[in-house]
């Protein structure tokens, strides 16, 4: 939001040498969740007072653009000239959908696997062993069942309590999708753009974390934890692995006490669970979007507003202050960002490798029964069998052909 109060500044400034009045009045709210903030746009589309401008998850543009709730922000903007032409492609191509550009991409960032160094250290691991780490996982050399046996080793040397060893995140995200494709499932095709439901991986996957609670590294109630406790124990070194997002590091440091990141945390992609699979991070870019309520002339300045606010030196404060990924290269010289030792290795180790969830509209579909399948596994409600049998009943009965099954 301060972006866009700079931003809204700078253009009025601009409106003044050309000898031009222009007097943008900038209002924001901030929603403390997803469900809320959802919930409240549509309903504000409904009734017909919804905000000119709203940032979101990429995965919304599927469904709101069929709603006819958001309209492609390249109808108001040159994605050829500066700031928008030095924006990461891959970046515009998430925010985009049916050949269209309906958004333009607030920050970036990378799903990450963290490791206690000394824990690692304890079981007898070499600082230079370490620092292989992440090599070998991108080059498959080391899966998620080696990471197994390392935090089993852990626990029994008694470095690490009992259940918790590892610490995956304790709610649904696009992280758990990593772990798909980690044993080579693919979420979409992208010949035809039909989602894919890979029933191997799938598989492969829910058995990966049933074989964690029986190796006793995570506890069966794990998900559904306190987020606090979570982070609280991730960054006292409570856990042996943990996944999270880049932007955590700034919650850990400036929230939770830890003070030495790089001499106590190692990190990395996802491990390839097999070989059928690879190391992998998924990015999870918010959007800005333009609505389908805002007037052509307030929808212009909107968007110039988004245009301004994506240059480098202004997304870049946005980016060290969240602890997220900047959306260009450029961005990645400005001095403040450049000075930060953590935006700038996550950006070399993991941004190139990641890929993101596609803007299908019906993907929430699939990803609602692939979760629900995760959790009815992994607490032994059912067989990983049944699970992955009654994700593909649900999901081929929600979608019939628009779904692939392998």
């Amino acid at each position: 939001m301060d972006a866009i109060d700079m931003a809204a500044d700078i253009l009025e400034r601009e409106a003044a040498i050309r000898g031009e009045e222009l007097s943008i009045t900038v209002e924001s709210q901030a929603w403390s969740g997803w469900d809320d903030f959802k919930q409240a746009f549509s309903l504000a589309s409904e009734a017909g007072n919804a905000p000119d401008l709203i940032v979101s998850g990429h995965e919304d543009i599927g469904p709101w653009s069929e709603a006819g709730l958001i309209v492609p922000i390249e109808d108001y903007v040159y994605f050829d000239t500066w700031p928008l032409s030095s924006i990461y492609p891959n970046l515009i191509e998430v925010a985009s959908f049916n050949g269209q550009i309906w958004g333009i991409p607030q920050d970036a960032e990378a799903r990450v696997m963290f490791w206690s160094i000394p824990a690692l250290e304890a079981i007898g691991w070499s600082e230079d062993e370490i620092a292989s780490l992440p090599d070998l996982i991108l080059n498959g050399e080391f899966t998620l069942y080696d990471m197994l046996d390392a935090l089993k080793a852990m626990q029994d040397e008694g470095v690490l309590e009992p259940g918790m060893a590892f610490g995956p995140r304790v709610s649904n995200g696009p992280d758990y999708w990593q772990f798909y494709q980690a044993f080579g499932g693919e979420m979409a095709d992208p010949e035809t753009g039909k989602l894919v439901l890979d029933t191997e991986a799938l598989t492969g996957m829910y058995q990966f974390f049933v074989d964690a609670v029986e190796m006793g590294v995570v506890s069966s109630t794990h998900l559904g934890m306190e987020w606090d406790a979570w982070h609280q124990n991730a960054a006292a070194g409570s856990y042996g692995a943990w996944h999270g997002g880049t932007w955590h590091y700034a919650q850990w440091t400036n929230q939770f006490g830890l003070e030495d990141f790089f001499g106590t945390v190692e990190y990395t992609l996802i491990p390839a669970g097999d070989e059928n699979g690879r190391a992998n991070s998924i990015t999870h870019p918010l959007v800005y979007l333009l609505t389908a309520a805002a007037p052509e002339e307030e929808a212009a300045i909107a968007a110039e507003l988004v245009a301004i606010a994506s240059e480098p030196r202004i997304n870049a404060l946005h980016a060290v202050k969240s602890a997220h990924l900047g959306i260009s290269e450029e961005e990645t010289l400005v001095p403040l960002y450049a000075e930060n030792r953590w935006l700038t290795a996550a950006s070399e180790r993991l941004a190139p490798h990641t890929n993101a969830i596609p803007n299908n509209p019906d993907f929430g579909t699939y990803w609602t029964a692939m979760y629900e399948g995760l959790e009815a596994s992994w607490t032994g409600v059912t067989s990983v069998e049944d699970a992955v049998a009654e994700v593909e009943a649900s999901v081929t009965q929600a979608l019939g052909d628009d779904v692939i099954v392998r």
